[in-house]
């Protein structure tokens, strides 16, 4: 089995134990995550099955797609309903239209500081590691991008919201941000994902749905080729395969050149099957970065993102 599983996960599950999950259906094989979900929040969680495995980094770099709920007047340590609450503000009487103008300063390339609970880390200590310990370290900013930011103000408390950023956008920190901006504090109270790139939350599966599944009934797989169709991709012909696969390059030296640090695919002629990863080099040109053999499943990975 090779390809992308696109799953629903529920609220109260984290990513890796959707993988526990289904592993049953997986079978044993290698199987990753894209982008880790936190337990408390939902949506779409794609998971590279077999020799997706290796094209999972390149799925890292999608654009993402959220939805959820910001409680207004409450902060926790966390930014999100799990954490302890640190502290109550009063609520400014707001409107809709004070929201949605505040939130537009939002929209754009943005300065967000990654939160204390965090995965990143700092000689390598996780941060998440030293806010248990009560220690707070300076972070440093990072530049994040949201390309869209809608709002319905749900008085007196509460903001839905709906949005579009970039990978590494903290849905946590904009809420804290937010409820700064509007006078108070805030922290992230409801969370789901909603889009992977092109993938879309409306045609993932539950957990349910797939284990209740007959045995015999092939997983819904989307095809690795189908999976990276944003990338280029040249056919060779099964002798040039050949080559590659036994780590010779010189079929790649015929190809037409690409940009520098452009990635591209190389598919069979025959059948179009995915069989390798290459890169653009302006030294050396294209160079074979994975090969990907769809005719065997490999030992057992772990992936996040």
């Amino acid at each position: 089995m090779h390809g992308v599983l696109l799953v629903d996960k529920p609220e109260g599950t984290s990513s890796a134990g959707v993988i526990r999950a289904l592993r049953g259906r997986l079978g044993r094989g290698k199987v990753g995550h894209v982008g880790t979900l936190d337990p408390f929040a939902s949506g779409l969680l794609p998971l590279c099955v077999g020799e997706a495995t290796k094209v999972a980094r390149y799925l890292f770099v999608e654009d993402k797609a959220y939805e959820g709920t910001i409680r207004l007047g409450v902060a926790t340590e966390t930014l999100d309903p799990t954490g302890a609450v640190i502290e109550r503000a009063d609520v400014p009487v707001l409107s809709a239209a004070v929201v949605a103008e505040t939130s537009r300063r939002f929209v754009g390339q943005i300065r967000q500081t990654p939160p204390m609970f965090s995965a990143i880390k700092q000689g390598g200590v996780p941060l998440y590691r030293l806010a248990r310990k009560g220690l707070q370290v300076e972070r440093e900013a990072r530049t994040v991008r949201i390309d869209t930011l809608d709002v319905d103000f749900e008085g007196p408390d509460r903001i839905a919201f709906r949005m579009q950023c970039s990978k590494g956008t903290y849905v946590r920190v904009l809420a804290a941000d937010l409820g700064r901006a509007l006078g108070t504090v805030a922290h992230l109270e409801r969370l789901r994902r909603t889009a992977v790139g092109r993938f879309d939350v409306r045609d993932a599966w539950t957990i349910e749905a797939l284990r209740e599944a007959p045995e015999d009934a092939a997983l819904p797989l989307v095809p690795i080729a189908e999976a990276l169709r944003g990338l280029a991709r040249f056919s060779l012909p099964p002798e040039a395969v050949g080559m590659l696969q036994r780590g010779q390059q010189q079929p790649l030296t015929a190809l037409p050149a690409g940009v520098e640090g452009e990635t591209a695919l190389v598919v069979r002629e025959q059948g179009g099957d995915v069989t390798g990863l290459i890169e653009m080099h302006a030294e050396t040109g294209w160079r074979l970065v994975r090969l990907i053999d769809q005719g065997r499943d490999g030992g057992r990975s772990t992936l996040q993102g």
